[in-house]
């Protein structure tokens, strides 16, 4: 993605969220004077991979676009338990006014970073890549895919419009693998990568036939996809999805698939936690 388009998405995505709990105005807010300035801290109390700075940063500048912060790590950094993460110094009213939305999108992102990287270290030394889906949290899209490359881990289609991905109800609905394959030749667009789901070896053995060169395994056992690796030889790019845990990962990379696609990434996400307080 290009790095303006990325730009688009973070001020949306703070847009909406500075929307949803200022509203009308920040009322408790107005306890402070309006010319008061603060210094706070934003600590970790837990280890992980910090992601989301940009986020944040522009939930403070939207409040106060003089507000000064000054980080102590940048995305993609491992992060430790009681860390501090940044200063920032600015308006109190906007401090607070900007602090929980903020803070929820820095958690967020961090804990699908965390979470990337846990599944990514879980393969180290095998010639594997772990992919994400697009099982997202709404509206955070390009948010979590930009985390799951601070995680080290490698992104699949954006959505429906980057990529096309031809799963078990395109395959009825168009009356096979091969009519389905046919037409998708037929209307993608150079540079559009293009997969198809297979649930059995039978079928891959069809869609290989058929011309497929990127193929989803799904719900394969360890058994079938070591099958599926030797029938395909070098005529495909194998991905692994369904039914994989932190714990058989490293079994499934050891198949020989070239990729593993992991909604788990994405959606089943615990926020880091963190936290912001005033220096008195």
């Amino acid at each position: 993605m290009l790095e303006s388009d990325l730009a688009s998405h973070i001020r949306r995505n703070v847009t909406s969220s500075l929307d949803e709990d200022i509203y009308t105005g920040d009322l408790s807010a107005q306890l402070l004077p309006s010319a008061l300035i603060s210094i706070a801290q934003v600590i970790t109390r837990q280890d992980g991979v910090l992601c989301g700075t940009q986020w944040f940063d522009e939930c403070f500048r939207t409040q106060d676009p003089d507000c000064e912060i000054n980080w102590k790590a940048k995305d993609g950094d491992v992060i430790s338990a009681g860390q501090m993460l940044c200063e920032i110094k600015g308006h109190s009213r906007a401090l607070l006014s900007a602090e929980r939305s903020a803070l929820n999108l820095l958690q967020t992102l961090s804990g699908t970073a965390t979470r990337t990287k846990l599944y990514v270290d879980a393969v180290v030394g095998i010639n594997v890549k772990i992919m994400d889906t697009r099982k997202t949290l709404p509206g955070l899209r390009h948010a979590q895919k930009y985390a799951v490359r601070c995680g080290g881990g490698h992104n699949q289609r954006t959505g429906l419009f980057d990529g096309i991905l031809i799963k078990e109800n395109h395959i009825a609905a168009a009356g096979g693998i091969r009519p389905v394959l046919e037409q998708a030749f037929h209307v993608a667009k150079p540079g559009i990568a293009l997969q198809i789901e297979v649930e059995n070896l039978a079928q891959l053995d069809e869609a290989l036939n058929a011309g497929a060169k990127l193929v989803l395994l799904d719900n394969f056992s360890l058994g079938d996809l070591r099958a599926a690796v030797k029938q395909t030889g070098k005529r495909a790019e194998l991905e692994a999805s369904g039914g994989i845990t932190i714990e058989n990962l490293r079994e499934v990379a050891l198949t020989g698939v070239h990729r593993i696609s992991i909604g788990a990434l994405t959606k089943d996400i615990e926020a880091l936690d963190l936290s912001m307080r005033f220096k008195t």
